[in-house]
């Protein structure tokens, strides 16, 4: 059993330590527990996320099983899947009291990702509509290079801009199709990856969960290894575009 022990009397610094403690041997489970609770809605989900995550132990499992108990039903998330044009979108579904994120990703036609580390968080993925190719690499030694607003939708992981860089080409561990309602999971001690939607003709959703949340993360270049720190946005918060949000 993957605990990650959080104690309402701690600081939120300390909360962070427990969750980012279990990266180190939590690997995903494939099949919901026997013994979990049954998860039938949107609205189910979350109340039992919120639920797991104001105990005084986080049950990393529990919380896989409930990313794969939830079976997609568009009508309950459509209003939170915003697509752009130019790059995928990540958009808030609920800030988990401080604890979790859950977010919906929109891809469009050939959208993907730059590759990227999640920042000693657990990073849950699951497939609401279409499929998504995951590749995964070994995690690098690079030192991270400041460049502040740099979007990690707008990274351009495959430039040719490497030459001022040593050369620490990231080496691919695999590549996994995920279908709808199938849930990836990733942390740093896993490695890195990158997500891509291989349809030109067809959009893709997916259902992500991060704990402990973070606003910052680091992609990287793949034939140099060069590590850039990056801030991580949302396109729409609650189903509201964020720049309509502002005004």
């Amino acid at each position: 059993m993957a605990h990650s022990i959080v104690d309402s009397s701690d600081t939120d610094l300390e909360q962070e330590r427990y969750l980012r403690d279990a990266t180190h041997h939590f690997r995903g489970i494939e099949k919901p527990l026997k013994y979990g609770p049954t998860i039938e809605t949107l609205n189910d989900l979350i109340t039992a996320l919120h639920k797991e995550f104001d105990t005084n132990y986080v049950n990393i499992e529990m919380v896989n099983h409930i990313m794969l108990s939830y079976k997609s039903h568009p009508r309950e998330w459509k209003r939170f899947a915003k697509f752009d044009r130019f790059k995928y979108t990540r958009n808030l579904v609920d800030a988990g009291n401080g604890k979790f994120n859950l977010m919906i990703l929109c891809w469009g036609e050939g959208h993907g990702s730059a590759i990227h580390d999640h920042a000693d968080s657990h990073c849950f993925m699951k497939m609401l509509k279409g499929d998504l190719q995951e590749t995964r690499y070994e995690m690098p030694c690079s030192k991270a290079i400041e460049m502040p607003n740099v979007d990690i939708g707008e990274v351009n992981g495959d430039s040719d801009e490497e030459q001022e860089f040593e050369r620490e080409q990231l080496n691919v561990v695999g590549s996994t199709t995920i279908t709808v309602n199938d849930v990836a999971y990733i942390n740093d001690n896993l490695g890195l990856h990158r997500v891509e939607n291989p349809s030109h003709i067809d959009t893709a959703v997916s259902l992500h969960l991060y704990c402990p949340p973070f606003n910052e993360c680091s992609v990287f270049h793949k034939n140099s290894g060069k590590r850039i720190k990056c801030p991580v946005t949302f396109w729409s918060k609650y189903g509201v575009r964020q720049a309509e949000s502002k005004k």
